[in-house]
């Protein structure tokens, strides 16, 4: 089993890879940024501080949840952990549901605290997971957060993926029993109002819409398939952009995250109007660090840090919060998704 289950991780980081499209269709394609001729701010004035989970970071965006559970994806974890630390950004390790059945391969999850003492550290668990197995996956890498993943169309395509999907209640118990705050994160088919909804009515208050567009798991699992028997299923899902349009009701009252897709700090201001507070980056930070290597990477995020600051001062914010729809113009297509959802933009 251990052997399966190692493979099927390196089978997704190959995959991943190989499925990468530099141009996402994550929904940023449709939106527009309305200029600021007159922006009327020093940049020694913005500040790119945010908060995730309660917890205050430098910079509003994050190293998502990709891989570990495998001695391969063991030393790609210590590589973005070594990332994390130099560029001082959280980061998520991937599912660490194998490491709990396999204790032999937890120092694949581990690395990442060793190797980022003090970082931001976010642990990783389905949500078909017992309060006690989640509280054990964030004792394992002495996590600050707890990430619970639904992937219910991932799971269904998987070939020796779940057959059961009873989750709400269950999240609901880890929420209230788990040491550190929750997020409850898709994995690239997006969220409705009414999962959003449904979710808060547990006890969930930190929510990562995780849209489609970037990193495809229905294109991944199907590909993984003798059979491909679910190539049909690989545009499902709301993009990225479409559930933080469904989030806009419930801002005041959730706190909204935000990966699948973003390849830019200009998608990242967009998303910000959107308002997600805390953005995700996998595919890219993934892509960059196979094909160039740590210092690459770090190379792009400082940039990516940098640019982000100077599109703040172009706006005239000088924070995210002050990003918002206003400043956003839609084309046909979403707005006509607003119609029809019968969204209002706050």
């Amino acid at each position: 089993m251990k052997d399966i289950q190692s493979h099927r991780k390196d089978e997704h980081v190959s995959l991943a890879e190989h499925f990468y499209q530099p141009q996402s269709e994550a929904g940023f394609q449709h939106i527009r940024l309305l200029p600021n001729a007159l922006p009327e701010i020093n940049q020694k004035q913005v500040s790119l501080n945010s908060q995730m989970g309660g917890i205050f970071t430098d910079f509003p965006f994050y190293i998502e949840a990709m891989t570990g559970g495998s001695a391969y994806t063991g030393k790609l974890n210590a590589s973005l952990a070594r990332i994390a630390k130099a560029t001082h950004l959280p980061m998520a390790v991937g599912s660490q549901s194998i490491a709990l059945r396999e204790p032999s391969l937890r120092e694949t999850f581990q690395i990442v605290r060793e190797i980022n003492s003090d970082g931001l550290i976010i642990a990783n668990i389905g949500a078909n997971h017992s309060p006690v197995a989640a509280q054990e996956a964030v004792d394992m890498i002495q996590a600050n957060l707890l990430e619970v993943h639904v992937n219910a169309i991932q799971e269904m395509i998987m070939p020796e993926g779940d057959r059961e999907f009873n989750w709400l209640q269950n999240i609901g118990e880890i929420v209230q029993h788990v040491s550190v705050p929750v997020i409850v994160k898709e994995v690239g088919f997006g969220m409705t109002k009414d999962a959003m909804q449904s979710l808060q009515a547990v006890g969930v208050q930190f929510i990562n819409v995780a849209g489609h567009g970037g990193t495809n798991f229905a294109k991944i699992e199907n590909a993984r398939r003798h059979d491909k028997a679910y190539d049909y299923l690989q545009d499902l899902g709301l993009t990225t952009v479409e559930s933080l349009l469904e989030s806009q009701a419930l801002q005041d009252s959730l706190t909204i995250y935000a990966c699948g897709g973003i390849r830019t700090p200009l998608d990242m201001v967009k998303g910000f109007a959107l308002g997600t507070n805390m953005i995700g980056i996998a595919g890219t930070v993934l892509h960059s660090l196979l094909r160039n290597g740590e210092n690459d990477t770090i190379t792009l995020i400082t940039n990516w840090q940098t640019q982000l600051k100077d599109l703040l001062t172009i706006q005239g914010a000088q924070t995210i919060q002050q990003l918002n729809a206003k400043n956003l113009i839609f084309d046909e297509s979403l707005s006509h998704y607003c119609r029809q959802r019968q969204i209002k933009l706050l």
